[in-house]
């Protein structure tokens, strides 16, 4: 069975926090997190959004750029690490909005990677003929759940969603066939016991193990890259783009360095948004459909906390 992406949109929050905040809330200072991170300024959340709320806004975006009625969608999967409500999920909200009475509704956490995990269930619901129209929404508000003292991570998290249909047709604007999607969990690795964390009552989203992160993210984002184009036979340098997690512009350049594969084409976004979770891959990608033409190759590669690592590779039609 082929499936199609037939739309993406997303939405990001109009504010945006400079580094200068963060000089006198954790001590460092504009050029110390820009040379570390890539990042100048993150988005946030404003005093009426959740996860929930951007999760929903995302889905308005797509709706107009849907090929078949939204009222039609017969599974509605949402990703988040950072959830609004755990009961009434982001999913359950746009069932409610727009009325998709048929639609299966479920939630997925696998941090980082949540989104990628989110496509290989639709790939399997599709398998088993229980669903036949989509929709993928991946939604976090970090800076709800950050600690901004804490000077290892406080500085790094911003906030927004993206979502995506998918279906057996052919069919949008900007379709993209989806050639294969990969997963793996990894938890038996490193300190991904430890490296980053998000408990109740335990100061906020935490990393005190960024360096773990660093080397075992830009080997899995590779290793996920490699899976999926040697499954349909091509190579690297086949590829258009690459739109990976946005975590660090470091590890951007390093997975680019290492593949030899042009920094310009990995898609970015993180040096105005900050760290946005498991959406950021793809709102890299949504920002930069329009690079995008007939018959390119581009593919989406994860890392995420506890561990784990996706990819994604699409054929654009």
């Amino acid at each position: 069975m082929e499936l199609y992406i037939n739309a993406f949109a997303h939405y990001l929050p109009d504010d945006r926090v400079p580094n200068s905040y963060f000089k006198d809330v954790n001590g460092l200072d504009d050029e110390w997190i820009r040379t570390r991170t890539g990042i100048s300024t993150r988005s946030k959340a404003g005093e009426n959004e959740n996860t929930n709320t951007m999760a929903l806004e995302a889905v308005k975006r797509l709706n107009e750029k849907l090929p078949f009625l939204i009222e039609e969608v017969d599974l509605i999967v949402a990703a988040t690490y950072s959830p609004h409500d755990t009961v009434a999920t982001a999913a359950h909200m746009i069932q409610r909005h727009f009325k998709a009475r048929a639609a299966r509704c479920l939630t997925v956490s696998a941090a980082c990677s949540s989104f990628i995990n989110a496509m290989e269930i639709v790939e399997g619901y599709f398998a088993m003929n229980k669903a036949t129209k989509a929709i993928v929404v991946a939604s976090e508000h970090n800076t709800e759940y950050s600690n901004e003292t804490c000077p290892q991570s406080g500085h790094l998290w911003g906030d927004g969603s993206v979502a995506i249909a998918i279906s057996t047709m052919p069919e949008g604007e900007k379709a993209a066939r989806i050639l294969n999607i990969f997963t793996r969990g990894l938890g038996h690795i490193g300190k991904a016991d430890t490296a980053v964390y998000l408990r109740p009552h335990h100061g906020g989203i935490g990393m005190p193990e960024g360096r773990d992160v660093f080397i075992n993210a830009c080997h899995y984002m590779i290793e996920g890259l490699n899976a999926v184009t040697n499954s349909q036979g091509i190579k690297l340098t086949d590829l258009k783009f690459i739109a990976s997690h946005q975590a660090n512009k470091r590890i951007m350049a390093t997975v680019a360095r290492q593949i030899d594969f042009p920094e310009d084409h990995m898609l970015s976004n993180i040096e105005e948004v900050g760290n946005t979770g498991c959406p950021s891959c793809a709102i890299a990608l949504s920002q930069n459909l329009d690079r995008v033409d007939h018959g390119d190759l581009v593919a989406l590669s994860v890392f995420g906390g506890g561990y784990s690592c996706g990819a994604v590779l699409l054929q654009f039609l």
